[in-house]
């Protein structure tokens, strides 16, 4: 995707308007909120299929970035750099936040747990070990395409500083 000058932007994508309208017109707060909500959905659906097929997917972390930078991109309608750092932020969380889970839940089936009995013996130190154990460095990549995912969805339009 190019980044356009405000003089050089297509009308069909400001059908009538001006760039400080489209700016005018964006909503951070709102795409806080998109952006967190989708990175739970998100990480909720990164577990459920990793749980499910006990392999993790380089699919989900497109996903998970995609449903993120979409929701951010819908809610929020915005074209400053924020929105894609937010994508970026909120893709993190998602994609962290799945793998986690996912650590999570295979340590309660391990230990033969209701996901509810584990979060209640969950403690700081038994999380970073779950963590450290279950560390792949394949990790690091897919949760660095949600990031990219997210920041790359999050604009309604790119534009020059």
């Amino acid at each position: 995707m190019s980044v356009e000058t405000a003089a050089s932007v297509p009308s069909a994508d400001f059908p009538g308007l001006t760039v400080e309208q489209v700016r005018a017109g964006q909503n951070f707060p709102l795409a806080i909120i998109a952006g967190l909500t989708a990175a739970i959905a998100g990480a909720i659906l990164w577990a459920g299929v990793t749980v499910a097929s006990e392999y993790k997917l380089g699919l989900m972390a497109l996903a998970v970035g995609y449903i993120v930078g979409q929701a951010i991109r819908i809610a929020g309608q915005g074209v400053d750099a924020k929105f894609g750092y937010l994508g970026a932020a909120c893709g993190f969380l998602g994609c962290a936040g799945g793998t986690v889970l996912c650590n999570i839940v295979f340590f309660a089936q391990a230990k033969s747990l209701s996901f509810a009995q584990t979060l209640n013996i969950l403690t700081p130190e038994l999380l970073t070990r779950l963590v450290q154990i279950a560390f792949d460095p394949m990790d690091i990549l897919f949760v660095g395409i949600g990031v990219y995912e997210g920041y790359k969805f999050a604009f309604k339009y790119r534009l020059a500083s």
